[in-house]
């Protein structure tokens, strides 16, 4: 199956739901996997309940934030959006997803971007 990887700097928000709804939608078609140049202690806590809420999903259960260099090599790697600079990941990006950070917003800037991420993985 093809590997596809959703990456962002810090491997906390946009790209953890991306593996989720990856996963979750499309998980017997592809591999998914997320990672970042720099992780975090844990996963986005409103992504985490949204995911929760809208899916059933509970993503602190099968992930936390990795890193590049703790996944396999993609056939597919997305950025979520370079809104706070494109990480280099030894190759170009197959697509860049321009998604904002909802961090610190409220559940509506949340699930605008959840719902984002849902259209783009069935187009994949």
């Amino acid at each position: 199956m093809r590997k596809v990887a959703f990456i962002c700097v810090h491997n906390s928000c946009r790209s953890q739901i991306a593996e989720a709804l990856g996963k979750h939608l499309r998980g017997t078609d592809c591999d998914f996997y997320s990672a970042g140049v720099e992780t975090k202690p844990q996963i986005n806590q409103h992504a985490v309940r949204l995911m929760r809420e809208l899916y059933g999903i509970d993503m602190e259960k099968t992930q936390y934030s990795k890193l590049i260099s703790d996944i396999p090599k993609p056939d597919i790697a997305i950025s979520m959006g370079c809104d706070v600079g494109c990480p280099y990941i030894g190759k170009a990006f197959d697509d860049n997803w321009n998604l904002s950070d909802p961090t610190g917003q409220n559940d509506e800037a949340f699930i605008t971007v959840i719902r984002h991420i849902e259209e783009n993985i069935m187009k994949l």
